[in-house]
Parts: C-alpha cells; sequence; structure tokens
C-alpha cells in the first residue's frame, strides 16, 4: 500500500473551520528599501491569508520578491528594508505590535523558517547538538536529554542515518544536503503552527526530497502545522500545496486552488511559469521560455510589470490592472486574463 494514502485528506483539517479562523491574515504587505539611488520596492502590496494545517505555495522567478515576503513575515528584514502592513495578524496576535524580545520568542516556537542556504541556521563553531538541545530548552522547560531525545527523533524524520554519531560534528563536518536536512530539522523541533520554507530541498537528491515532503505533510496534517512552501519549482509545489501565490515584480499576480491555477491558469506570467516544465509531452522539443527578464524593482515601468514580456499587452496596459475574482476562488491581476488556448 502507498504510505500517502494512509494519510487524511490535505485539506481535512482546515475544511472543519469557521470562514474567519485564520492562522494568519496579511494584508498590504510592502517591504521596501530606501537606498540612495532610490526605493526598491522588493514587496509591494500582498496579502495572505492561511488556516492551521493549509499548505500555500509561493513561486516566481528569482528577484519576485518570494524570499523577502518570507524574511517579512519573521522580522528578519534590515536596515535600509521597512516594513509595513494593513494587518500582520498570526495566531490572534498583531504582528505590528510584538517587541524585538517577543519575536524572538516567536521565532522557532511558534513561526519557524527553513532558509535555502543551511548556514544561515546552523552556527559553524557550535555542535550539532548543541544547536538543537538549546533551540529546544529556548522555548520549553525540558532536561537535556529529553531535548536530545527530541532532537535524535526529528533527525530520524529528515532522513538522517546514525543520528547519534550527527550530533556530535559541527556542520563543516557534513555535506551541503546533510547540513540543509539539519536545518529543516531544526524547524521541526518544537512543532511550530507556521512553517516558512525558503526552496530548502534544492540541494537535496530526489529520494531525500520525496521524504522531507511527506514528513512536512505529515505534519501539517496531522499536527494543523500551515506551510508556506517557497519556489521556483512548480512541479514539486504542484503536489505539495493546497493553493498557489504566483508572485512578479513584488506582487501577486493569481492566486487560487493548486488544482485551478495548474489546470486553467488565467495570467500569461503564470501560463510561462507552466510551459517551461519538462514533460513526456514535450520530450525532444524546445522548453519555452518567457522572453526578457525581471525588471528592476528600482525602476519599475508604469502599468503592468510585466507587459514587456508578455504576448498579450496591449496599451490598456499602461494603467496598473487591479486583482480581481477571475473564477470563483482565483484571483488574477491582468487586463487581459484568461485560459491560455
Amino acid at each position: 500500500m502507498n504510505e500517502y494514502a494512509t494519510l487524511p485528506s490535505r485539506n481535512e483539517f482546515a475544511a472543519d473551520l469557521p470562514s474567519g479562523d485564520l492562522l494568519l491574515d496579511v494584508r498590504n504587505l510592502k517591504t521596501w528599501f530606501h537606498t540612495r539611488d532610490g526605493v526598491v520596492k522588493a514587496v509591494d502590496g500582498v496579502s495572505l491569508q492561511l488556516r492551521p494545517g493549509e499548505i500555500l505555495g509561493l513561486v516566481g522567478e528569482s528577484g519576485s520578491g518570494k524570499s523577502i515576503t518570507g524574511f517579512s513575515l519573521m522580522n528578519l528584514v534590515e536596515h535600509p528594508g521597512r516594513i509595513q502592513a494593513e494587518r500582520m495578524w498570526f495566531n490572534g496576535r498583531d504582528l505590528r505590535d510584538l517587541t524585538a524580545q517577543e519575536y524572538r520568542q516567536l521565532r522557532g516556537r511558534d513561526m519557524a523558517m527553513i532558509f535555502q542556504d543551511p548556514m544561515m541556521t546552523l552556527n559553524p563553531v557550535l555542535r550539532v547538538d548543541t544547536q538543537m538541545v538549546e533551540a529546544v530548552r529556548a522555548h520549553e522547560r525540558v532536561s537535556r536529554k529529553a531535548a536530545r531525545d527530541r532532537a535524535i527523533q526529528v533527525l530520524g524524520m529528515v532522513g538522517i542515518p546514525s543520528a547519534q554519531e550527527r550530533l556530535l560534528v559541527y556542520p563543516h563536518h557534513l555535506s551541503g544536503g546533510m547540513r540543509q536536512r539539519i536545518a529543516i530539522a531544526i524547524a521541526l523541533l518544537n512543532s511550530p503552527r507556521l512553517i516558512i520554507a525558503d526552496e530548502p530541498t534544492t540541494a537535496l537528491d530526489v529520494t531525500i526530497q520525496g521524504q522531507i515532503l511527506y514528513e512536512v505533510q505529515k505534519l501539517c496534517r496531522e499536527m494543523g502545522t500551515a506551510l508556506i512552501w517557497i519556489t521556483h519549482d512548480l512541479a514539486i509545489v504542484s503536489g505539495l500545496a493546497d493553493r498557489l501565490a504566483v508572485m512578479y515584480a513584488g506582487r501577486i499576480v493569481e492566486t487560487g486552488s493548486t488544482l485551478d491555477i495548474v489546470g486553467a491558469a488565467q495570467h500569461p506570467y503564470t501560463h510561462g511559469l507552466i510551459s517551461s516544465i519538462p514533460s513526456v509531452s514535450t520530450r525532444g522539443q524546445e522548453l519555452f521560455q518567457i522572453p526578457g527578464s525581471t525588471p528592476s524593482l528600482l525602476n519599475l515601468p508604469a502599468g503592468c510589470p510585466f507587459r514587456a514580456r508578455c504576448y498579450r499587452a496591449t496599451e490598456q496596459c499602461a494603467a496598473d490592472p487591479v486583482l480581481e475574482e477571475a473564477a470563483p476562488g482565483q484571483w488574477v491581476r491582468c487586463w487581459h486574463k484568461g485560459v491560455q488556448a
């Protein structure tokens, strides 16, 4: 029997909740970097909502603002970046009102982030056991033995063999893939309410990648942990996420259920991302490429930022499009939205 078949339905945990029962509610999030050359609008009016147990895929090209969105939610944006939002609620608390100390208590306990580079998580001069045990005891009053047992358990979950031996080494003794698995394990240690994963499986082989995807899905379904999976790989996230939010130039240009977006994308940029994925039907053919490159966030063109690369662009695109509901539950920011023929 397929081990995935034993898991409950992906939406089962969230389906029983009232519509207003959100774990995360962010509206009009803006993270701008005020530089000598001007204002870089890395995140420009992003809104996100998540229920417990729900998985959101945040997708887009490099430079679209995905990672900065995650850093903003964790309050990890440094000067000259400035974060503002109309609403930033998490687990019933207004994140805008938290002090630096309160945010430190929140991170790692209720909200955790898995970084693309594991050395942003791991301290190179401390052994793995020191880092993992302290990560548990910083948020929970338990003995060192209990914290160590928890660390061994979580290392096993992410596919690390001989976990007790791995606890005794320093990060530089490990391969890049092994370091990444330990960074993922640290994020899982305290069973947080929300995990923000910034392309965490990029350095891992396919077998370990599948194991980690299974474990995070299991955590979300059984514990009600919400997950934001940041990636440029639609192939991975289409089998993982309940909903997708497609980002371009600091904005969400399309959002909806994974099934609706993968099966009936409305925005030309989303069409391009999907068409660039290799498949059996495209074997031996050139893959589609979106022409051009992402615009500079320092000098964004007026109107739709995608219009210089878009095959549907007209004079109307010189005006800024608004996010509109193109189909039930599917919102699109485009003047010429529609399913590709």
